[in-house]
């Protein structure tokens, strides 16, 4: 169903935007705890260990405890207003301009529309799309997500405000360079190995269990997700490092903190006082996180576009009859 197929299609543009908008917000719902935790990590400059006695997080289980009982339950949600709109925006035209992209290698090269390369392809420039679209609300979701109590921004309207008169617009696209740069080989590569693992489900099931399709869909997006984001996770964590710039007042809570010059300057200063370890700071999480939401974003929008498909369906055979 990702993807288009001229044997098998019944979704149109709209309605694959559709789909994957709804997809995108049970997605976010579902996954915001482990965002807020994965970037909690992701910011903390000590090392995360529990030998570091400065070090605020030090591991998943102690991270959440930590944040319920200083924060609430509710910390949990922090930035998920922003964080929707991200999600539903990002996911619609995401998988628009996928469908859109792939149904253009079809109609007009040689190439085949299912082909692992062209969903690689495709796939990449999908995101940059979304990524570019959505980057403004993506900065404000890390902002809300990264502050503690009390609050710098007690509301979205406040903080758009806010920051658009202190630091000016391009503020909303803080770390838009180390996005795209990870972005197009993330988004390829799910796409890419989504499309692999199916094709090798397929040769594996046999045909009389073809009813597993929901659970299957959740794992093949769920081993693409695990892998697209080990491979390209260090750009994760520079653009959300960039994307507090100007914030530090609100990080003081959390330990020490680190102003950037840009991308290669937050490069250097994490290589030289974090190490190489540093790179990858909030792995954990974020391989938790990947293999939930890539996993489910795959598996919400498939049951959309066949829920999408039924209907359609149901409403040419009550035509007819």
């Amino acid at each position: 169903m990702v993807g288009y197929d001229p044997e098998a299609r019944c979704v149109s543009t709209l309605e694959a935007a559709a789909a994957g908008s709804a997809a995108g917000l049970v997605n976010r719902l579902l996954v915001c705890p482990l965002d807020v935790v994965k970037i909690r990590f992701q910011l903390q400059i000590e090392e995360l260990s529990s030998r570091n006695p400065l070090a605020k997080y030090h591991g998943i289980l102690q991270a959440a405890q930590r944040i319920l009982r200083e924060e609430g339950l509710f910390a949990f949600w922090k930035g998920h207003v922003p964080a929707q709109f991200l999600s539903v925006g990002y996911g619609a035209v995401q998988f628009m301009v996928f469908e859109s992209l792939t149904k253009l290698v079809h109609n007009v090269t040689s190439y085949s529309a299912r082909g692992s390369f062209v969903h690689f392809v495709c796939g990449g420039l999908a995101a940059c799309t979304a990524t570019v679209a959505v980057q403004p609300v993506d900065t404000l979701r890390t902002r809300f997500a990264a502050q503690g109590e009390p609050k710098i921004y007690p509301s979205l309207r406040h903080a758009v405000v806010t920051m658009y008169q202190t630091e000016g617009l391009w503020t909303f696209y803080r770390g838009l360079t180390p996005t795209i740069i990870a972005v197009f080989p993330y988004a390829g590569l799910q796409f890419s190995f989504y499309n692999i693992f199916q094709q090798f489900s397929e040769w594996v099931i046999p045909a009389e269990r073809k009813e597993a399709g929901n659970v299957k869909n959740l794992v093949c997006g769920s081993c693409a997700g695990i892998i697209s984001k080990t491979l390209t996770y260090p750009f994760d964590l520079f653009k959300k490092r960039l994307q507090v710039g100007g914030f530090e007042q609100a990080r003081a809570a959390f330990g020490q903190v680190r102003t950037y010059r840009g991308l290669l300057d937050c490069v250097r200063q994490i290589m030289r006082e974090e190490g190489p370890g540093g790179l990858f700071k909030g792995l954990s999480p974020s391989l938790l996180k990947a293999a939930v939401s890539t996993g489910l974003i795959f598996f919400w929008y498939e049951m959309f576009c066949s829920l999408l498909c039924a209907l359609k369906s149901t409403d040419i055979t009550k035509r007819r009859s």
